[in-house]
């Protein structure tokens, strides 16, 4: 199968209803709120649809042998990991500057987005999962989190965003996990002295941009009318 350029511009606008970008999505999964939040951002619209992840479409399936969201597919092309489809979504639009920063500065980002994706996605995981992988109690998963929340925390001493006083790529790529994370054990998390980390949640957790992409959908079902997203 023909895999994206993510930097590649899209072949037209995409404004025909016929000609509508795909986009299966699960609203909890936060790698599909990362793509769901750049294209709310990027003003692209796509033909939205919920999947069930215990009872996956065979359309999805047959675009992306992963088996995982979120899934774009462009008609002549598909894109199945999230970052990808970030960075293509702000290639075509990207109005609020997300990734409109100087080389060094992306450098800087892509390593932080890498360091959440490997390292404390996986510690993440057994900390959420935790009785899956009883050879170590929970709080042992939650403490190797902590080192990169420090290291955000530090990054948001000085500024509102991890970069700058205003979001970039980085915030909405790395905040879906730290959310997870939170909403393991609500309570010990607001304990922790990371104030200016629980600032930044906050403000991006209350944000109209991610009330609006956490709409609840139907699961869909093949011959379902399309929806169209952003509403």
């Amino acid at each position: 199968m023909q895999r994206v350029d993510p930097l590649k511009k899209a072949d037209k606008a995409n404004d025909d209803i016929t000609q509508l970008p795909v986009l299966y999505t699960f609203r909890r999964c936060p790698y599909a709120m990362r793509a769901r939040m750049t294209l709310a951002s990027s003003g692209l619209k796509v033909d939205i649809r919920e999947v069930v992840l215990k009872d996956k479409p065979q359309e999805m399936l047959a675009l992306s042998s992963k088996g995982t969201v979120p899934v774009l597919d462009l008609g002549h092309i598909v894109i199945d990991e999230s970052l990808d489809i970030l960075k293509w979504s702000l290639d075509q639009h990207d109005p609020e500057g997300w990734m409109q920063f100087d080389e060094d500065r992306l450098t800087e980002m892509a390593a932080l987005v890498e360091a959440c994706d490997s390292n404390f996605k996986r510690h993440l995981d057994h900390y959420k999962y935790s009785d899956r992988y009883p050879l170590h109690p929970q709080e042992y998963y939650r403490d190797r989190c902590i080192p990169f929340l420090e290291v955000l925390g530090k990054r948001l001493e000085s500024n509102a965003y991890l970069f700058a006083g205003r979001i970039s790529y980085a915030d909405i790529a790395i905040f879906p996990f730290i959310r997870q994370f939170a909403s393991v054990d609500a309570a010990w998390f607001g304990s922790i002295p990371l104030p200016d980390l629980h600032r930044w949640l906050t403000q991006l957790v209350e944000s109209d941009l991610f009330k609006s992409i956490m709409v609840k959908y139907p699961k869909w079902q093949t011959g379902d009318a399309t929806t169209i997203f952003p509403a």
